[in-house]
């Protein structure tokens, strides 16, 4: 798992909101926990290229430019919609979580 300052700051900004600590089932407080865990556990990338904007989601530009520039083989994400053939352009696929786990299974 790859993110950049950009993507680690989005993460810690929207962990409170209410829509994602109720989907989530966990308490505010075990929010934060993970989020900072999930943040602690990333691999650190530096952006040296920004191509904004691309995405017709503004806020997943993020997550194309920690992966691009960190050289990953895949986003993976429930939200395939809003990337569409973006990151192919740059040699990344889009894969649901499903689709990631068969990959690495093989």
């Amino acid at each position: 798992m790859l993110a950049n300052v950009a993507l680690a700051l989005e993460y810690e900004a929207t962990r409170g909101r209410l829509e994602h600590v109720a989907a989530s089932g966990l308490s505010p407080g075990e929010v934060e926990i993970f989020v900072a865990a999930v943040v602690a556990l990333a691999e650190p990338v530096e952006s040296h290229f920004i191509w904004r904007p691309r995405l017709r989601d503004l806020d997943d530009e993020l997550v194309l430019e920690a992966a691009v520039n960190g050289g990953a083989a895949a986003i993976v994400t429930f939200n395939r919609r809003d990337f569409g053939s973006v990151p192919l352009q740059f040699g990344v696929d889009v894969l649901t979580p499903g689709e990631a786990v068969r990959r690495i299974r093989g």
